[in-house]
């Protein structure tokens, strides 16, 4: 659901209210900065259209309701077609109003829709003369733009020269994906700048800088394509008798970026009913796409249809933008608070002044780390970009700059841990306490006994609050050496609790070693890195002897990550020795160290294909989401992944191009849409149970 429009109350409020989307509008367009957030702005401006629907007589000039976007930036560059705006809906409703609006123009319903996603970006036009890139102009008004050709080089998606030495323009829209934005506030901050608020804003001004010192990438995503006045008379009569569709096959034909290349592409749909299936589609997808979008765009396909339907002063009436809910809003930062992990890792968490975003309410915030908020210039009290989609963890992007007052206090950072008060290791950026582990024994103890790492049943938080402060566990291995008599010495343990803890914990010596890697929690590894890890090198002893170098032949560990790992298994030697002498497994079954000489070329995925089996997932990458069943019913997410991989395949989180197989399950949602429309094979639990039966238990 989206905001509702501000209220206004009279002409007073109206006549602010104007002057308030005019200055953001303003000050978004002329330098990427701007006072609102969209969904803030998106409401002033609903308030407006229905104020002025109800006072039609006193409708301000100036109003935003007549001008396109980027209308309150003047431009001296004419645009050979007028550069309009789109029109909103929110809602199915109002998209189905609309789609009998269109077809009641045209005296027809529309016989094809174009569906593809609204990029949260800039819009500009893009010419090429006989082929080569010549101009980059803003929307502007609409009818004249901004010549900002100095940012050709610096625009990823462009070519200098297409594919054919044509004449034409191609219409798209500039924006920074994820790690451009974060690379741009990096050499940003490195200059002296402020960060910017968002990509959005990012873009928008970094588009427009002639004069900094530096420059930083943007991408490019065409979205229409028209002639110019010198281009071939036969190549334009064409051009206006292609469909939407057609159009974009084209541009990307020519060689410039178009959606097609994500996992997002346009489509087109027969009916109002698919176009409403393809935006659920796109919104579950949007969370984990590298960049953002605000919404959908939907349009009649066909020229007839558009050329039937025109257009108005300010927007097409042959297209539409479905928004999406707001995953950004502007707030305030009140205070910063430091947790200790069960690392020990001292990680800092932003209080907010709640805000809702996506249908939830938002008071805390990740702030990552103490370097971040130095490189950010964050500050207490300052205004700040928070970002959510889906089910991301909510994090602060950025201070709102220009919204600063002055009262704003700098952030202070702990001078000792905040849980244990001993001092803090500050040698990378991810801070410590020098206690480490012990700091947060409890945390650690209650992870490492959970049923994904060493599965004791019994031995939940409580009980291990219970033997910390007995004093009975002072590391992991204390939990084996416990005694009938020291556990029913405790609060609430009879006898039958206190055999059943200790027969949990005898059972717990026979895991596999990967779930012994992930109880010692080691920083920069989880599930399924420390069934990499130990499915490549088989023994303990042999992940010990490993250097750097040898641990980056593990997939997924690189030249940052395997220093770290090789000094935290040198720093817990300790306990691993004493886990040994406990008679805790250290052997991968089924697995094979690597030899000598297999270097690289180790098989570490799949170590049934090392002893010759045959396995039915051998080579697939497989993702498993929403319910299981049959089979496969009481397995947990974690058992489901450590199946895969004993039958040869590569379980995964995350749906890509890389993906072979999604195991579906009740309730399966983006990711099933995402392979959908990646067209990956899908089946059922009970299919894929059948499929892999051998290793079922």
């Amino acid at each position: 659901m989206t905001s509702p429009a501000a209220e206004i109350v009279d002409a007073a409020a109206y006549a602010q209210a104007v002057e308030d989307a005019v200055k953001a509008s303003a000050a978004y367009y002329a330098g990427g900065t701007s006072t609102l957030d969209d969904d803030t702005y998106d409401r002033l401006v609903r308030g407006i259209a229905v104020w002025e629907a109800e006072h039609p007589d006193q409708v301000l000039a100036d109003s935003p309701t007549g001008k396109v976007a980027g209308g309150a930036v003047e431009g001296d560059v004419p645009h050979t077609v007028a550069m309009l705006s789109l029109d909103n809906v929110f809602s199915p409703e109002e998209f189905t109003a609309w789609t009998a609006s269109l077809a009641r123009r045209i005296g027809r319903e529309v016989e094809r829709f174009s569906v593809e996603p609204k990029l949260d970006g800039l819009a500009i036009a893009v010419r090429y003369t006989r082929g080569r890139l010549s101009r980059l102009i803003t929307r502007g008004d609409g009818t004249a733009g901004e010549d900002v050709s100095h940012a050709i080089g610096t625009i990823e998606g462009l070519p200098q020269n297409l594919a054919e030495p044509v004449t034409v323009e191609v219409r798209g829209e500039v924006l920074m994906t994820t790690a451009q934005f974060e690379h741009a506030n990096e050499v940003r901050t490195a200059h002296g700048g402020q960060p910017f608020a968002n990509p959005r804003n990012a873009a928008a001004g970094t588009l427009r800088a002639k004069d900094r010192a530096y420059t930083v990438p943007m991408t490019f995503f065409g979205y229409g394509l028209l002639p110019l006045a010198d281009t071939e008379a036969s190549l334009a009569e064409r051009m206006g008798e292609l469909s939407h569709s057609d159009l974009m096959a084209q541009v990307a034909a020519y060689g410039v970026n178009t959606t097609a290349s994500t996992d997002v592409p346009g489509v087109t749909a027969d009916t109002a009913e698919q176009v409403l299936a393809r935006v659920k589609e796109v919104a579950a997808l949007r969370a984990a796409l590298p960049f953002g979008i605000d919404g959908i765009v939907i349009k009649a396909d066909l020229a007839a249809d558009q050329q039937a339907a025109g257009s108005g002063s300010r927007a097409p009436r042959w297209a539409i933008a479905y928004k999406l809910p707001a995953v950004e809003k502007i707030t305030r930062l009140l205070e910063v608070e430091w947790n200790v992990g069960r690392t020990g890792i001292i990680a800092p968490r932003g209080v907010l002044e709640p805000v809702e975003i996506d249908g939830a309410t938002i008071t805390y915030a990740t702030l990552h780390n103490p370097s971040d908020i130095t490189r950010r210039d964050l500050r207490l009290g300052d205004h700040v970009m928070v970002h959510r989609a889906g089910d991301v963890i909510p994090r602060i992007e950025a201070p709102v700059a220009h919204l600063r007052t002055g009262d704003e206090q700098p952030i202070a950072f702990p001078e000792a841990c905040p849980r244990c008060g001993a001092g803090i290791d500050t040698g990378e950026q991810r801070w410590r306490c020098e206690n480490g582990r012990n700091c947060h024994l409890v945390a650690s103890l209650t992870y490492a006994a959970g049923r994904d790492q060493l599965d004791i049943e019994g031995l939940g938080h409580t009980r291990v609050v219970q033997l910390v402060e007995a004093d009975l566990v002072a590391d992991l291995a204390d939990l084996f050496a416990l005694t009938r008599d020291q556990l029913l010495g405790l609060e609430r343990m009879g006898e039958t609790s206190t055999d059943n803890l200790l027969a949990a914990i005898t059972a717990a010596k026979d895991q596999p070693l990967s779930r012994v890697l992930c109880a010692l929690g080691i920083r920069g590894t989880g599930r399924s890195m420390s069934r990499r890890i130990a499915r490549h090198f088989a023994t303990m002893e042999t992940i010990r002897a490993a250097d750097a170098e040898t641990m980056q032949q593990v997939e997924g560990i690189g030249t940052e990550k395997a220093p770290s790992i090789v000094a935290e298994l040198a720093e817990l030697a300790p306990l691993i020795d004493k886990l040994v002498t406990a008679g805790v497994n250290m052997t991968e079954p089924g697995a094979v160290p690597p030899s000598p000489t297999a270097g690289d070329t180790a098989d570490s995925e799949s170590p049934e294909a090392a002893e010759g089996a045959v396995t039915p997932l051998a080579g697939m990458t497989v993702v498993v989401t929403g319910a299981m069943t049959g089979p496969l019913e009481k397995l947990s997410r974690n058992q489901m992944n450590e199946l895969i991989e004993r039958a040869g395949g590569r379980s995964s989180s995350s749906v890509s191009k890389k993906t072979t197989l999604v195991v579906a399950g009740e309730g399966a949602g983006s990711k099933r849409a995402k392979a959908e429309t990646l067209g990956i094979r899908l089946t059922t639990p009970d299919d894929f149970a059948t499929l892999i039966a051998d290793f079922v238990d």
